[in-house]
């Protein structure tokens, strides 16, 4: 057996992750799941023994995860989730096993798990107390905000081709083309094939990938009600004047986002 704990708080996001691990690996035995920092920081504190990995949600409730790693020495393999594309994930696949992106697909977990198991069969020294001190390091300085995102966009308007500062963008929207709606009424063509590319080129501080349709400016959002299932239905203001569903997966990095 894989001893695994979880570290989530999202109930329902963490029931699905372990249901999601018990059927693609049967030999991992979930023995905690943890939902909050402070939780964590005490519960490791109190068992030395460390786990065979650790799933771990970066943006809890009550901080950062990687703050634990500043009240406690582990040194075991780590798989982060995240709803976040703001943060530096090429840090977090050189010093973990691997990063899932919520919602998370059976496939990448399964390689996630298959890698982790791999490592463990040739007796690899993965040396995860160096990896974990060299993030927090990177955290520290800054280097997650080292990336420069896009000013202006490139679109197109009657026959020209016309470039668009960011701070004039309402929101992306995917419907066979890309178009970008503008807080001025406009709705352009835009020179990018999907929202994945331009989920890397706009900064995620005014930006957010709402689902596979829309990314949105947070000064386009007007509010937001809870659905069924945890999922959130998002009122956007004018231009755009839709009502958008976000993922119970995606809930909370959208309240956070929302909130700073």
């Amino acid at each position: 057996m894989m001893r695994t704990i979880i570290i989530e708080d999202e109930p329902l996001v963490a029931k699905d992750l372990e249901k999601l691990i018990r059927k693609t690996d049967p030999q991992m035995e979930i023995v905690q799941h943890l939902s909050t920092l402070q939780q964590s920081i005490e519960w490791f504190k109190q068992h030395p023994e460390e786990p065979d990995v650790l799933f771990m949600d970066i943006q809890l409730a009550d901080g950062i995860s990687f703050d634990l790693f500043k009240s406690v020495q582990l040194n075991c393999p780590i798989i982060f989730t995240t709803a976040f594309n703001e943060y530096a994930l090429r840090a977090f696949k050189l010093n973990s096993i691997d990063y899932l992106l919520k919602p998370i697909d059976a496939d990448e977990l399964k390689a996630a798990i298959d890698k982790l198991r791999k490592y463990r069969s040739q007796n690899i020294e993965l040396g995860f107390g160096d990896r974990v001190k060299n993030l927090l390091q990177m955290m520290d300085s800054g280097a997650d905000n080292s990336k420069k995102y896009k000013e202006r966009f490139v679109v197109s308007s009657r026959n020209a081709i016309m470039p668009l500062h960011y701070s004039e963008i309402a929101g992306f929207e995917k419907n066979e083309l890309v178009y970008i709606h503008t807080f001025s009424g406009q709705k352009l063509i835009a020179d990018y094939d999907t929202l994945d590319e331009i989920e890397q080129l706009a900064d995620p501080h005014f930006f957010f990938r709402a689902n596979r349709q829309f990314i949105i400016h947070i000064d386009a959002v007007e509010k937001y009600t809870s659905g069924v299932n945890s999922k959130l239905h998002v009122k956007l203001k004018a231009p755009i004047s839709s009502e958008i569903e976000i993922s119970r997966e995606k809930a909370a990095a959208f309240k956070h986002w929302l909130d700073r």
